[in-house]
C-alpha cells in the first residue's frame, strides 16, 4: 500500500507540475505573439495538453461532471489542434478554413458526449467511441509527422528546421509511443495513459520544449509573412553570425534573373546550392538572412509571379494560354499557380491580363522581343 500511495502522490504531482509549466508556456506565448496564428494555435495546443494531463489523472476521465466533461473535450480535440499547429508554424502561408473548426468541434462534443452521457450509461457504442478517441491522436500525430517532414527541405529558417526536428517528432512519437507500450505490456490504453510513468514522459517532454522555446531569440519561431511575395521583410529568424558575402549574393541574383533557373520545376535547394558551390546551410542563410525569405518554395514561386506578370503584360503573347504562361515560368500545374499569383498580387492571372492590357496599350509593351521566342523554345536566356 505504501508503495501505490507515493506512486499516486507521484502522479499527482508530475500532472500537476506540467499543467503548471504548459499554462505558463501558453500565456508567454499568447502575451508575445498573439497576433500570428501560429502562436495562438501554440498555445491553444499547450493548454489542450494541459487538458489531456488533467484528463489522464486516474479517475477524472470517469467522473460525468460538468469539469470532466470540460477536461476531455479539450483533451478529445487536442492533437488536432496539434495538426493545424504544425500546419501554420511550418507553412506561413497556410490559414483556418471553416471546416477545421468544424471537425475540432465535433472531436470535443464527442469526448465531452462520451464523459458526460456514454461512457457512465454503458451504451452500445461506448467501446467503438472509446476506440475512435484513442485512435485519432496516433492519426493526427502521424500526418503530422509526414507533412512536416515533406517540408523540411524547403524550410529556411534554421531555428525553425531543429525546432520541427525535435518538437514534431518528439510530440507525435510519443503519442504513437503510448499505444505501443500499452499492448507491449499487455495494457489498456487508457492504463498506460493514467500510469505515472507516462505523467514522467510528459514532464520531461513539456520541459524539453518549454526549455527550447526559452532559449530561442524572439521572432525565430514565430514571424508574420512577406506583406508581399516582391518586397522581403527584414529576416529575424536567427542573429547574423556573417554578413552575405557579395558575390555570393550577385551568384545568386544571376542565376536567378539571368540564367533563370527558377524556372526548373524540380528545383531544390540542394541542386541551387550545387550549382552556387554552396553548403546548403550556407545558401539557406543566404536567403533567410540577405533576402528575407522563410521558406524556398516561396522564394522561388516569387521570381516566378513576377516571370508570369511579364508574359501577361506582353502583348505579344496576348493569345497565349495561362497554363503555357505558367509551366514556362516553372509551376507544374494550374493550381499552386493561380493560388500564388493571387496571393502576391490580390487577382487572377486572366484578371491581370485583362488589367495589364489597357496600360500596355497605352505606354507601349515594354518588353522584351525575345521575351516570346523565350517562351516559344522553353529555354532560358544567357
Amino acid at each position: 500500500m505504501p508503495a501505490d500511495i507515493t506512486a499516486s502522490t507521484l502522479n499527482l504531482l508530475l500532472r500537476g507540475g506540467t499543467v503548471g509549466v504548459l499554462l505558463l508556456v501558453a500565456a508567454m506565448v499568447w502575451r508575445d505573439q498573439r497576433g500570428l496564428l501560429a502562436a495562438r494555435l501554440g498555445a491553444a495546443f499547450a493548454i489542450g495538453v494541459a487538458a489531456a494531463t488533467l484528463a489522464a489523472i486516474p479517475g477524472i476521465a470517469g467522473g460525468a461532471t460538468p469539469w470532466a466533461a470540460a477536461v476531455t473535450a479539450l483533451a478529445a480535440g487536442n492533437m488536432f489542434v496539434f495538426w493545424l499547429f504544425t500546419r501554420a508554424l511550418f507553412d506561413d502561408e497556410f490559414g483556418l478554413q471553416r471546416w477545421q473548426l468544424v471537425v475540432w468541434a465535433a472531436l470535443a462534443a464527442l469526448g465531452a458526449a462520451n464523459c458526460l452521457l456514454i461512457a457512465p450509461q454503458q451504451w452500445p457504442i461506448a467501446n467503438v467511441l472509446g476506440l475512435f478517441l484513442g485512435a485519432m491522436p496516433v492519426a493526427w500525430a502521424l500526418l503530422a509527422i509526414a507533412q512536416s517532414l515533406a517540408s523540411w527541405r524547403a524550410d529556411l529558417v534554421e531555428g525553425r528546421r531543429r525546432l520541427r526536428t525535435i518538437v514534431v517528432a518528439a510530440t507525435a512519437l510519443y503519442t504513437v509511443g503510448q499505444l505501443l507500450a500499452a499492448w507491449a505490456l499487455g495494457l489498456t490504453l487508457r492504463a498506460a495513459v493514467e500510469s505515472p510513468l507516462n505523467a514522467a514522459g510528459t514532464a520531461a517532454l513539456t520541459m524539453g520544449v518549454a526549455w527550447l522555446l526559452l532559449q530561442m531569440r524572439a521572432g525565430a519561431l514565430f514571424a508574420a509573412p512577406q506583406a508581399a511575395a516582391t518586397e522581403p521583410v527584414p529576416a529575424v529568424s536567427l542573429p547574423a553570425l556573417d554578413p552575405p558575402e557579395p558575390r555570393q549574393v550577385a551568384t545568386l541574383n544571376r542565376l536567378m534573373t539571368q540564367e533563370r533557373v527558377y524556372r526548373e520545376p524540380s528545383l531544390t535547394v540542394a541542386a541551387l546550392a550545387l550549382r552556387m558551390g554552396l553548403p546548403e546551410h550556407r545558401l539557406r542563410k543566404l536567403i533567410n538572412q540577405s533576402l528575407g525569405h522563410r521558406n524556398f518554395n516561396v522564394f522561388l514561386n516569387t521570381h516566378r509571379v513576377e516571370d508570369a506578370k511579364r508574359a501577361l503584360r506582353d502583348t505579344a503573347q496576348a493569345e497565349v494560354p495561362v497554363l503555357t504562361i505558367a509551366m514556362d515560368a516553372g509551376f507544374q500545374s494550374l493550381g499552386p499557380f493561380n493560388r500564388a499569383f493571387k496571393a502576391a498580387t490580390g487577382v487572377t492571372p486572366s484578371e491581370y491580363r485583362r488589367g495589364a492590357a489597357p496600360a500596355v496599350a497605352a505606354e507601349g509593351a515594354d518588353t522584351a522581343p525575345s521575351t516570346a521566342s523565350h517562351r516559344r523554345s522553353n529555354t532560358a536566356p544567357a
